[in-house]
């Protein structure tokens, strides 16, 4: 297993067991435990830190039991909790089980007190727990939904940003398993698609934004902006292109902030994923793993103890939710079931064959409780969308769709096994700031397109978006009826990234806008008029309310 980077920042940690004494990062002035260590303290701001002495003691807050095997080591299945401190609650350690291999036959639930116990690997001790008695009631809730929701900013000025621009081209390239294409290619496909469909050319573009920008690994960037422009020539004015901004969205965002400021007419905005061929490249050996070495922030809490996924601490957050609120695995089917009704009727969809319940429950565990269609599918593709300034929009070839307010607050910790329980994080807050800025509400929504990289990411978009009451998704969700094409909420109406495709959001916009156009086809929602579109989730997100122009 990857070992974590040990610095004097962090060596308390890293080495307390050889002792078998858990040690943290302390504040004198708050008397605050924090992890994990940094050089302030996040609750009070002050710089007067020690390292204190814990009894390792805590409770399992949040279980996850994976079975996928992620490489070489650790071997599934194996039991992953969220332990809240008994010296401070509000303090969460992620860390492997020893001996629980099942969930309920190993004692390794929700509530159960545990004992800390280390696992030498080099010069490192990774700190494990044991169970160590009966369940017991939880602790009260600090990032409690409510809570989070009040600390949402109002507007600074009557004056909104968002409506001084407008999306006027929407594109993609081909989308798939395994293209084996080069994603600078499928990048070019979808951009000219959407500066065509706008009815402009590449020499009217003086802009271009993207998501995450350079050279990320694993599939996730063509090259980032450099390359594109490299391979297009377009002389852009202003350009943006970065991973820490508000969710995949934030590329978009940043893109309406640069037209309603005056420093461009047409950003060309746009996200390109090639994880299948990615994934195919290095088993076939045709792509060289370039990792290695220690791990450092923000994955050096994360893949020492076997969570290399996002999945994991999702997962171990959906257990709380459904624990917290008595809900069963069902409520989550019925997100994945109505993504493959919808993406039945949307040819270009990867996964479009019926699938019932019982296929939902009986398809492999991946790690609890999600199973294989709890999850998003690997693809190749790219998404392209024009932003253009409000007052040219209106002349070129499609009706504009316009934006009535973005949301894009940072109110939860962005640790994420430190950030919110209930819920996925950086859903509530940036939800919350949505509606700060308009004065529509959740009823006037005519279609949602809610990030579903997991069925739970939707789940929470859904609560803490105001559809449905914090907790009350199991009987707004029940039979699926509601979140139909011909239901009070049209959900996902392309299929979602849980069945058309995993891009990463950026479907999720491009569907919007077609929606709201009037061009969804057999999937088309009749008289949609306000859609909304959330972005991300666990990092920073965004979420978008679009508009269609009236004339």
């Amino acid at each position: 297993m990857p070992l974590p980077l040990v610095t004097p920042e962090n060596e308390f940690y890293w080495t307390a067991g050889a002792d078998g004494v858990l040690r943290m990062r302390h504040c004198t002035a708050c008397d605050a435990v924090i992890h994990p260590p940094r050089p302030a303290c996040h609750r009070c701001r002050s710089t007067d830190l020690d390292v204190v002495e814990l009894s390792g003691r805590g409770q399992i807050v949040g279980v996850t039991v994976n079975h996928q095997q992620w490489g070489p080591e650790p071997t599934e299945p194996y039991t992953l909790a969220a332990v809240a401190l008994d010296e401070d609650h509000r303090v969460r350690v992620t860390g492997r089980v020893r001996g629980a291999e099942n969930v309920v036959g190993d004692g390794a639930v929700i509530g159960a007190p545990v004992a800390v116990e280390f696992v030498r690997a080099k010069d490192v001790w990774i700190p494990e727990f044991r169970v160590d008695g009966a369940p017991r009631p939880l602790p009260p809730l600090e990032d409690d939904p409510a809570v989070v929701r009040r600390t949402a900013r109002p507007p600074v000025s009557a004056d909104r940003y968002e409506e001084r621009s407008a999306v006027t081209g929407i594109g993609t390239s081909r989308i798939g398993r395994r293209l084996m294409a080069d994603p600078l290619a499928l990048t070019v496909e979808a951009c000219r698609a959407a500066v065509d469909d706008a009815g402009l050319t590449f020499d009217d573009i003086d802009g271009l934004a993207t998501y995450p920008g350079g050279a990320v690994p694993g599939g996730f960037s063509e090259g980032g902006l450099t390359l594109l422009e490299e391979t297009l020539r377009l002389r852009p004015v202003w350009y943006n292109g970065g991973a820490e901004v508000p969710g995949p969205g934030g590329s978009v965002v940043a893109a309406m902030l640069a037209v309603a400021a005056g420093l461009c007419r047409h950003v060309l905005v746009y996200r390109t994923v090639w994880q299948a061929t990615h994934t195919e490249l290095l088993r076939s050996g045709r792509l060289r793993y370039s990792g290695g070495g220690r791990v450092g922030p923000p994955m050096d809490f994360h893949l020492p103890v076997g969570a290399p996924s996002a999945a994991h601490p999702l997962a171990i957050t959906a257990s709380h939710y459904l624990h917290r609120y008595g809900v069963e695995r069902e409520t989550l089917g019925w997100i994945a079931l109505n993504a493959r009704a919808n993406a039945a009727r949307n040819p270009t969809a990867i996964y479009r064959t019926p699938l019932t319940m019982d296929d939902y429950l009986s398809a492999r565990t991946i790690t609890t409780p999600f199973g294989l269609y709890d999850c998003d599918v690997p693809c190749d593709a790219s998404v392209a969308l024009v932003i253009s300034r409000a007052d040219v929009a209106k002349d070129l070839r499609q009706p504009p769709v316009r934006f009535a307010a973005a949301g894009t607050q940072i109110t939860e910790r962005v640790s994420w096994d430190q950030s919110t329980l209930t819920h996925e994080p950086q859903v509530l807050g940036s939800a919350a700031h949505l509606w700060s800025r308009t004065d529509l509400t959740p009823a006037d929504v005519d279609v949602a397109e809610l990030y579903d990289g997991f069925t739970f990411n939707c789940l929470s978009w859904l609560e803490g978006l105001g559809f449905c009451g914090i907790g009350e998704a199991a009987g707004f969700l029940e039979g699926g009826k509601r979140i139909a094409l011909d239901g009070e909420l049209p959900l996902n109406t392309h299929g979602g990234q849980l069945s058309h495709g995993r891009t990463h959001g950026f479907g999720l916009l491009h569907e919007a806008v077609t929606q709201l156009r009037g061009h969804g086809g057999d999937r088309q929602v009749p008289g949609a008029e306000v859609a909304v579109v959330s972005s991300g989730g666990l990092t920073p997100s965004s979420c978008l309310l679009l508009v269609k122009e009236r004339s």
